[in-house]
Formats: C-alpha cells, sequence, structure tokens
C-alpha cells in the first residue's frame, strides 16, 4: 500500500480528516497534525510533513485555510515542490510537468468533493519527465535544509 502523509492547520481540520477517511482505503496515510480543531500555527505542521516527505521519499498533502501559508513554508525547504493547486487540471499539471511532491489545498477554499476530485488527480498523475527534468533540476539544490 502506497504511503502518504498529510496535514492541517486548525482552518482545515475537517476537511484533513475527511481526505484521511477517503483515502485510507487506498493508502497508508500518516497524519502529522493537528489532532484538533484549536487554533494552531500552520508552519508547524508543514515543517513536519516536509521532514517525512525528505525522510521518506514520499509524497504529501498540506491543508490550510486557503493553502497558501502551508505552500510558502513548504517550498522554502530543499527537495520540496509543493504545488498550491485549485482544480484537478492544475493537480495534473504540478504532477506531469513538476513532479509536485506536495499538494497544498485551501480547506475553505475548496469543497470536499472538489479535494477530493483534485487529491485523485494528484495521486494518479506520473512525472513526464523528459524537457520537465531539465528544468526542475535547474533549482533542485535551492533551498534550505530542515
Amino acid at each position: 500500500m502506497n504511503r502518504i502523509f498529510i496535514g492541517s492547520d486548525h482552518a482545515a481540520f475537517e476537511a484533513k480528516e475527511n481526505l484521511k477517511e477517503y483515502l485510507s482505503p487506498r493508502y497508508e496515510v500518516l497524519d502529522v497534525g493537528t489532532r484538533e480543531a484549536i487554533t494552531s500555527n500552520y508552519p508547524d505542521f508543514a515543517i513536519a510533513l516536509v521532514k517525512e516527505i525528505r525522510k521518506n521519499n514520499s509524497r504529501g498533502i498540506l491543508l490550510c485555510g486557503s493553502g497558501v501559508g502551508v505552500s510558502m513554508v513548504a517550498n522554502r525547504f530543499k527537495g520540496i515542490r509543493a504545488a498550491l493547486v485549485r482544480t484537478p487540471e492544475e493537480a495534473k499539471l504540478s504532477r506531469q510537468h513538476n513532479n509536485a511532491n506536495v499538494l497544498c489545498l485551501g480547506g475553505r477554499i475548496s469543497s470536499e468533493e472538489k479535494i477530493k476530485k483534485i487529491v485523485d488527480v494528484w495521486l494518479e498523475t506520473s512525472f513526464e519527465g523528459g524537457r520537465h527534468q531539465k528544468r526542475l533540476d535547474m533549482f533542485e539544490n535551492l533551498g534550505e535544509e530542515v
């Protein structure tokens, strides 16, 4: 069973919990927090997820109210290609062209059904490589260590 890490702050806690339930029959879902819907700081969970992604060479899903905050934090780190996605088409392209290893979503922006569709497309789409790999190589070594 494929492993997927997931994390959110309080603003997207409900969306994260719904997504965990949706994915768990098909994936080993590992939750890096938050564990409850009380005020929390999204950088804590973005950093925790980034550490797991880098350690396990896997993929992850981050959620906050808009998705913007977690994407900003995740993209600070070397080897992380976090994509803030609003549509299934963006999800597809983020994997095909950018080999995104972290999907960032807005729990207050997108409906539960739209989030599920975006996640399904993102998880089912492969990286095309080729000319896209050359572009990724140009910035792969940028960023901070965790």
